[in-house]
C-alpha cells in the first residue's frame, strides 16, 4: 500500500457500453478548430495546421448512458458556451503513429461537450495569454459512455448533434472533420508520448452559443449513446 502525506485523488473513469469494467482516464487531449464552418465561425479560413489543449482529468464528468446529469454554471464567466464532440478513446498507447495505424489504438467512442468560458478564453486570447481558464475548468467536460469501436458503425460519416431546451443548436457530420481520427492521432502522438486512458476530443462544429442555468443539453452522435446535461444555478 503506498503511503502518501495527502490523500490520493480518485481516478476518474467511464462506463463502457456491454460491461461492467470502466475505462479509467489519464488525460484529455481537445483539438481546436476541426470543422470548417466552426473554424470560419470563429473567424479564421478552414484547413489550418492542427493544434491542441489539454484539460485536466477530473474536468471529466461521466454522464452514463439514459441518464441525466448536473452541472454547476462555473464561476467568473457571463458566457458559458456549449461544444459538442466526439470522443475518442486511446486502448492502445505509442509515439509517431501514423495515420493509416491509428484504429488499431482506439478502443472506442463517446460523446462530450468542451464547455467553455468564452469571454474568458477571448480576454486571454486578446492578451496573448494561455487560456486554460476558458477552458480547464471544473466540469468541463462532461462524457458519456464509450462504445467499443467494433460496436460504432461507421463512424466516420456519423451525424453529430446538439439540442438546447428541445431546440437543435449543433448538428453536422463526422465526415465534415477537417483531420480524420487518423490524422489527429498521429499529430498528437508526435507531440507526447499517447496512453491507454487517454481522451481525444476531436472538435466541434458550427453553432456554438451561450447556455444558461436551467437548460438541458441532450448530445448525440449517430451509433453511440447520447447524453444529457442540465446546467445549474
Amino acid at each position: 500500500m503506498s503511503n502518501f502525506v495527502v490523500p490520493a485523488a480518485p481516478t476518474v473513469s467511464l462506463p463502457v457500453v456491454g460491461s461492467d469494467a470502466r475505462f479509467p482516464v489519464r488525460r484529455v487531449y481537445c483539438v481546436g478548430r476541426n470543422y470548417v464552418a466552426h473554424a470560419q465561425e470563429m473567424g479564421f479560413s478552414g484547413r489550418e495546421p492542427p493544434f491542441f489543449f489539454l484539460k485536466p482529468a477530473d474536468a471529466v464528468v461521466p454522464a452514463p448512458a439514459g441518464q441525466a446529469i448536473g452541472i454547476d454554471y462555473p464561476p467568473l464567466t457571463k458566457d458559458l458556451h456549449h461544444e459538442i464532440e466526439l470522443v475518442v478513446a486511446i486502448g492502445e498507447g505509442g509515439k509517431q503513429i501514423a495515420a493509416a495505424d491509428a484504429m488499431r489504438h482506439v478502443f472506442g467512442y463517446a460523446v462530450g461537450l468542451d464547455m467553455t468560458r468564452r469571454d474568458l478564453q477571448a480576454d486571454m486570447k486578446k492578451q496573448g495569454r494561455p487560456w486554460c481558464i476558458g477552458k480547464a475548468f471544473d466540469q468541463s467536460a462532461p462524457v458519456g459512455a464509450i462504445t467499443p469501436a467494433k460496436d460504432a458503425g461507421d463512424i466516420a460519416h456519423a451525424r453529430i448533434a446538439l439540442q438546447v431546451n428541445g431546440e437543435t443548436r449543433q448538428q453536422s457530420d463526422l465526415s465534415q472533420l477537417i483531420w480524420s481520427i487518423g490524422e489527429i492521432v498521429e499529430h498528437l502522438s508526435n507531440a507526447w508520448t499517447l496512453a491507454p486512458g487517454d481522451l481525444i476530443m476531436t472538435g466541434t462544429p458550427e453553432g456554438v452559443a451561450a447556455v444558461v442555468p436551467g437548460d438541458r443539453l441532450v448530445g448525440s452522435i449517430e451509433g453511440l449513446p447520447s447524453i444529457e446535461v442540465r446546467i445549474r444555478g
